[in-house]
């Protein structure tokens, strides 16, 4: 299956970084989340990636043409430097289609401009490229199909802690609490979606709103709850977890490495 992944949004919440560079190449380690993100897809063999671009799109453009193989892969060095011999590989069996689709497009604009790129697939993958897991992709996928819907998400419990208030018509508190976490699911921004898609999405709508709701008025919009790990690189702090994650080896995302 083809993977399309969203990467062109402002990053305005991880201004530290999206200030200079896009979000999706803000690094884990010494790659960026966008390539943790597409080691993931194709540890389950799906090689053929679309990447929507948009802000500095040229920087992530740069990044793949001047790949360095060396710095995330075991190798040999001998005759003073001249020569290298890589043990392991990565990125060699990839196929990656780069496609402007412009700075300030949504996710649905930027899913309509990639759709000449996706013709005669009857199904693909989508991302919004800014979270990591260790979601069992084959396990979605494989729902995913027995539903038999146009489009799937996953949902995943909301890893921050929000305090949930009742009020009466008064505007008087009755109740005051943490939220159950199992009470509370969000959109993780993995999708699996068939070509039907494009029959839902008008010029201008947004992908999570308006064809979604057209979507769910017709059933055709399941959910894959997930329990596992997943983690947003959405602030600063998520950038700084990340870090921390990766510095101790604690790294659930990486499921290639299991």
């Amino acid at each position: 299956m083809k993977v399309v992944l969203f990467c062109g949004g402002l990053g305005t919440r991880l201004r530290e970084h999206s200030d200079t560079i896009p979000k999706p190449l803000v690094n884990i380690g010494v790659r960026p989340i966008l390539w943790h993100l597409m080691r993931y897809y194709a540890h389950y063999g799906h090689k053929d990636f679309i990447l929507c671009l948009g802000y500095r799109g040229e920087m992530i453009r740069e990044y793949f043409l001047n790949y360095n193989e060396c710095l995330s892969n075991d190798f040999v060095m001998t005759d003073g430097g001249r020569h290298i011999d890589l043990l392991q590989r990565d990125i060699q069996d990839w196929r990656i289609t780069f496609v402007d689709t412009g700075l300030h497009s949504n996710i649905g604009q930027r899913l309509l401009r990639v759709r000449s790129y996706l013709a005669g697939e009857e199904e693909f993958l989508a991302n919004y490229a800014d979270a990591l897991t260790d979601l069992p992709l084959d396990q979605y996928i494989d729902d995913f199909r027995r539903r038999k819907v146009v489009a799937s998400l996953v949902a995943v419990r909301s890893p921050q802690s929000f305090h949930c208030v009742h009020a009466d018509d008064d505007g008087l508190v009755t109740a005051f609490g943490k939220m159950s976490e199992s009470d509370f699911w969000i959109n993780a921004g993995f999708f699996c979606l068939r070509n039907d898609i494009f029959n839902y999405i008008e010029e201008g709508d947004e992908l999570v709103e308006e064809p979604f709701a057209r979507l769910i008025a017709r059933r055709q919009l399941s959910v894959y709850r997930y329990r596992g790990f997943w983690q947003q690189m959405d602030t600063f702090r998520d950038k700084i977890l990340y870090d921390r994650m990766e510095g101790r080896g604690d790294c659930p995302w990486m499921v290639w490495k299991k």
